[in-house]
């Protein structure tokens, strides 16, 4: 257990030294990796969305597969096809796997392609397989979408529906970095520019991701911690037992019972990253965000006052008591 937590830890310290000011989005793009789930990042043009993806897998013994998301996209584009091929003389149907058979899949302004080649998606995320003409194929053990998109651009976008977000274990909401950090991205890039012929740093090998997904697996959680959890999401669905607060009137539909599901996992890849073998109300606030922002349906009432999803989990999380 130790050397795999120490070579995560190293592998999220190579990622912060590349991709500066974002260290919350480094931290949960490891979180989804260790709990086997797949991320959605959302930011602004320009703050690292991308980056961050091939840093990982450039930190990380793992193949890329990186699908740019267009409107004139066709599911086999991400899935593969079958082709004609002359094999002894004769034409045969074989399949081309597609760039989602890669053990990371960077779908790139994911918004930007039609409901047809998004859902092409959804078997990969839920189920590690992927059917093509009747035929399963098996992806990779490590396998991982990390999508991204940007939130200010509307015209030839085709925003993500609910059931599709809902596969995402975590939404990282990505904002410009600090005054120092960017002094900081203007010499890092400038320095790389300067040794770009060096040779690479050692990668880490992908055992010691899915040995850490085991311990994480064998983790115990306190049942009151289990409480604690069922009763952040129950707070989301049914708000009027808190009567005192304004979630009644912000929420118009509430979390599945995956986001308990991605609570409990993350909440122990974070503990487990903290070193600990046990997991705490903190551990599960720290990811509660993360988890929950994307899975909620917010009333007109709440859009009209301009509130975030990110108000309505603060104040579910100042609401519900540790039992």
């Amino acid at each position: 257990m130790q050397d795999s937590l120490a070579a995560i830890r190293a592998l999220q310290q190579s990622m912060e030294r590349a991709v500066i000011g974002q260290p919350d989005a480094v931290e949960k793009i490891i979180i989804s990796l260790l709990c086997n789930g797949n991320l959605l990042l959302e930011g602004y043009p320009g703050t690292a969305k991308t980056r961050s993806i091939k840093v990982l897998a450039s930190a990380l013994q793992a193949d890329l597969g990186r699908i740019q998301f267009t409107p004139d996209l066709l599911p086999s584009d991400v899935t593969g096809t079958e082709i004609y091929h002359g094999e002894g003389g004769q034409q045969v149907l074989t399949f081309q796997p597609g760039p989602i058979f890669a053990n990371l899949v960077l779908a790139d302004e994911i918004n930007r392609a039609p409901a047809k080649v998004q859902a092409a998606l959804l078997e990969a995320m839920e189920e590690r397989q992927v059917t093509v003409a009747g035929k399963t194929y098996p992806l990779p053990e490590l396998f991982m979408v990390l999508a991204t998109q940007n939130p200010i651009e509307q015209e030839g976008t085709y925003p993500l529906p609910e059931a599709q977000m809902d596969r995402f274990l975590m939404k990282v909401v990505i904002d410009y970095p600090e005054d120092s950090a960017e002094l900081d991205i203007v010499r890092l890039v400038r320095s790389e520019e300067q040794t770009s012929g060096e040779e690479p740093p050692t990668k880490i090998e992908q055992r010691h991701v899915l040995d850490a997904r085991r311990a994480i697996h064998k983790m115990q959680v306190a049942e009151s911690i289990e409480h604690y959890i069922v009763a952040l999401v129950m707070a989301s669905r049914q708000p009027q037992r808190y009567a005192d607060s304004e979630l009644q009137h912000w929420i118009e539909v509430g979390s599945s019972p995956r986001a308990s599901i991605a609570l409990d996992k993350a909440s122990r890849a974070y503990a487990w990253l903290q070193g600990k073998d046990f997991v705490d109300p903190d551990d599960v606030r720290s990811v509660a965000p993360a988890v929950l922002r994307h899975r909620l349906i917010l009333s007109y009432e709440a859009s009209a006052e301009g509130v975030s999803p990110d108000q309505v989990v603060t104040e579910i999380i100042k609401q519900v008591a540790v039992a």
